[in-house]
């Protein structure tokens, strides 16, 4: 699923923060005072972590270990799947392929880490797969992907099964039970991908995959909701709920595919938003061990996901919405939560309509957005998106680097508490 803050948005959001640089004589006195006001608050004390020299690195996962997963180019442009413990960055390798990443949160601390990676095999078939709008161009299309599975203990990256007849696979979260989820292909020619037009290059269905580790890695799927015949598993818990998204193939990056927003638990499929505003991108992010879980929901005027809508979902009051940071010039419109933790504290990205102006937000109890700018410190770099949360409050993400434009990883960590 193509749920990641995009270069557009990068390079537009930079933007803005170059003219606030070039107009800080006008602005000085405003900022001077603001700046007094962010003072009395600074809860967070903020680092960028090390990358491999390219341009473009993010956090995507952070464990109750603080163990940051995610990706870094490298000045190829070519990205690596990632992982940094204690601020060094160990680099996870590939399938063979230029490219890998660790795209979701992957929440254990038994020392699991899953993805995807490009493999040498080129895609019989010219499919995109989901993986071509989380590597960089101009390698990003013509191979074969896999999901991925790293552990600890053995060191090295091994690809994940697909289910017979497929080619592609992709791993999204793991727990400490050793169970993988994701989505993988089957052999079925699925006349509901999306097959033909500049960006339909799907041909065959996908399911939603939960993996066994082995020796050997065995692959089950996952029900549709009926009458559905693609889906993808996004994220899962220790007590085995898992959510995801069920729908038609259309894409394979989500779309259509995310007509219903489920979650399944004791081997049956529940539909948690059955009334959705759009029958499109309603697709939750994380779960937490409570079985809270965050997501966004598409909007009925935009079928390719422009603007998206922020939602968390508990047992005890079902679908809420979380809103976008309000009174902001141009109006923020745009709220995508990615993690929650154990004290249902959410974190996100919150965007204008044209997403120029997209920041890093936190969501405290489902209560209003806070920019995590007005509490990183003296930290220089820009927080442009939160894309989990651990149960320490510690957060990761990317940030925008004022003087190079680069997007770089930042860790933040509580300085006293919420």
């Amino acid at each position: 699923m193509t749920i990641q803050f995009t270069t557009k948005r990068a390079s537009q959001t930079l933007f803005l923060v170059l003219i606030a640089v070039c107009c800080g004589a006008l602005l000085a006195p405003a900022l001077a005072q603001r700046a007094e006001h962010v003072k009395a608050k600074q809860q967070y004390q903020v680092s960028t972590l090390p990358d491999f020299g390219g341009t473009s690195s993010g956090g995507n996962s952070i464990n109750d270990q603080s163990w940051v997963a995610g990706y870094s180019r490298r000045p190829d442009r070519n990205r690596h799947a990632t992982l940094w413990r204690n601020s060094s960055l160990l680099d996870l390798g590939t399938l063979g392929g230029l490219n890998s990443s660790v795209t979701w949160n992957v929440k254990n601390t038994a020392g699991i880490i899953v993805g995807i990676s490009q493999t040498l095999t080129p895609e019989p078939l010219g499919e995109w797969w989901s993986s071509f709008a989380f590597y960089s161009t101009p390698n990003n299309i013509g191979f074969i992907n896999l999901g991925f599975v790293w552990e600890q203990s053995l060191g090295q990256m091994r690809g994940l099964p697909n289910f017979p007849g497929g080619n592609n696979g992709f791993a999204t979260g793991a727990n400490n039970l050793g169970e993988v989820v994701g989505w993988a292909e089957n052999g079925v020619h699925d006349p509901t991908c999306c097959s033909s037009g500049p960006t339909c290059h799907q041909v065959l269905q996908f399911r939603p995959a939960v993996w066994q580790l082995g020796p050997p890695d065995q692959i089950h799927d996952l029900p549709l909701i009926p009458g559905d015949t693609s889906g993808a598993a996004t994220a899962i818990n220790d007590n085995g709920q898992i959510v995801g998204i069920s729908g038609i193939c259309d894409q394979a990056v989500g779309r259509r595919t995310a007509k219903h927003a489920v979650l399944w638990e004791n081997g049956t499929v529940t539909d948690i938003y059955p009334n959705p505003p759009a029958p499109w991108w309603n697709t939750p992010t994380a779960i937490n061990q409570r079985g809270d879980l965050v997501g966004f929901a598409g909007d009925p005027a935009f079928v390719e996901g422009d603007v998206l809508h922020a939602f968390i979902w508990t047992r005890e009051d079902g679908i809420r919405q979380l809103k976008p940071l309000p009174n902001r010039t141009p109006k923020h419109v745009d709220s995508e939560a990615y993690g929650i933790n154990e004290a249902r504290q959410v974190v996100g990205v919150s965007c204008d309509a044209d997403q120029v102006d997209c920041r890093a937000v936190i969501w405290d109890h489902g209560n209003t957005p806070t920019d995590l700018n007005d509490f990183k410190g003296s930290y220089s770099g820009f927080l442009a998106l939160a894309k989990d949360i651990n149960n320490k409050g510690e957060i990761t993400g990317r940030a925008i680097d004022p003087t190079t434009g680069s997007l770089i990883v930042y860790l933040a960590v509580p300085a006293g508490g919420h």
